[in-house]
């Protein structure tokens, strides 16, 4: 018996030296492959079309813009998955949950670029909600199951303890089910604003800015010097929002639970 606890002490503690490690790497390795790449960018002979694109000013607007996409995207999942995650779990909604759960799979489920130009045809819209909206739909689903499972796995005793010492349903869900819910929270909010960073490239499409813009624009004049340097800033992008989201859900639980 003793010999399977330290087994599992060791492989736990092992566990965690690995995410730790991830933790102090995964930005330096980002910050180091983006400056490499920009370097090696700057340092070409870039003819008259390359220079358009590859110039201080155009990079900085197109990953300011793709920030902004990815913040808007996160912001609209937020306030719709979580409170909509919320009142699915309660007794007087649970029959209709599938369907809600259902409707956000086939947002995940249906290609980005198609829900994209299909939310333009509809609304003929332009610009940055343009993209935020259809693929903040496409990235609803993580925040939304996790909420409800989040909550779904309290154990029941819990919930009906803090009803026997007087606290409202409220109150409860304030002080009990949500604080118990949040790694799982947080963890589907990492997956879905990494995947806003990823498919906010196609903002491009409905003039949403972006570095959707800097990969096209090298894939349609053939440099590879301009595709290469859009794709790698958009990969270096995601690495450390994927960085701060593992921060998040190390540092913003319960403490109780870290």
């Amino acid at each position: 018996m003793s010999t399977a606890t330290d087994a599992v002490l060791s492989v736990s503690s092992g566990s965690r030296r690995a995410e730790l490690l991830r933790l102090f790497l995964q930005p330096i390795a980002a910050v180091v492959l983006v400056a490499g790449v920009l370097i090696w960018a700057f340092s070409q002979d870039l003819d008259a079309i390359e220079v358009v694109t590859l110039n201080s000013q155009t990079l900085l607007d197109a990953t300011w813009e793709h920030l902004l996409i990815t913040l808007a995207v996160t912001v609209l999942v937020v306030v719709v998955a979580i409170p909509l995650g919320i009142v699915l779990t309660r007794r007087w909604a649970r029959r209709i949950a599938p369907i809600f759960v259902g409707i956000a799979t086939i947002g995940q489920a249906a290609p980005a670029i198609g829900v994209v130009v299909l939310y333009f045809l509809w609304t003929e819209q332009e610009g940055l909600w343009a993209a935020a909206i259809p693929l903040a739909f496409v990235s609803l689903l993580p925040v939304l199951r996790n909420t409800m499972v989040g909550i779904q796995q309290i154990d029941p005793a819990l919930v009906d303890a803090g009803r026997g010492i007087g606290m409202s349903a409220f109150t409860v869900l304030r002080r009990v089910e949500l604080p118990l819910a949040v790694p799982l929270i947080l963890a589907g909010l990492r997956t879905s604003v990494v995947l806003a960073v990823g498919t906010a490239t196609l903002a491009l499409f409905v003039n949403g800015g972006g570095l959707g813009f800097v990969i096209d624009s090298g894939y349609k004049v053939a440099r590879t010097t301009v595709l290469l340097t859009g794709a790698t800033l958009a990969v270096g992008l995601a690495l450390l929002v994927d960085w701060l989201g593992a921060l998040a859900e190390r540092y913003l639980g319960p403490k109780g639970l870290r």
